[in-house]
């Protein structure tokens, strides 16, 4: 296991799921779905916090191994604190080559309210 690995922890893919609430209206519901194992890294950087005054909201990386792949804006709890956060981007050019040691996959991800 790699010391990359070693840092992994526990993260919860949580599916909304839209239905009819039977009355013309709408009924939104949060369900766990699979667990994945990655890092979340908040990024503090100046040009982070120069980007976010214009508007930017990634402030989070999230890292996984690269044969896991996660759509545009799942979302996804951090387990050990419960904190939520949605991916806002696919990462399919963020991805270690095949010939390269690492074995990594990263994603930019913004904290998120469930609705």
């Amino acid at each position: 296991m790699s010391l990359l690995e070693n840092a992994y922890e526990d993260f919860t893919v949580v599916n909304k799921t839209v239905t009819d609430d039977g009355y013309g209206g709408i009924i939104t519901v949060w369900t766990d779905g699979a667990t994945v194992k990655g890092i979340m890294r908040y990024d503090n950087s100046t040009q982070m916090k120069v980007a976010q005054a214009m508007g930017v909201t990634a402030s989070y990386t999230f890292v996984v191994k690269k044969n896991i792949a996660l759509d545009f804006h799942t979302v996804l709890r951090r387990e050990n604190d419960k904190k939520i956060f949605r991916l806002i981007n696919n990462a399919d050019d963020m991805k270690t080559p095949n010939t390269a040691g690492l074995n990594m996959r990263e994603y930019s991800a913004e904290e998120w309210k469930l609705t």
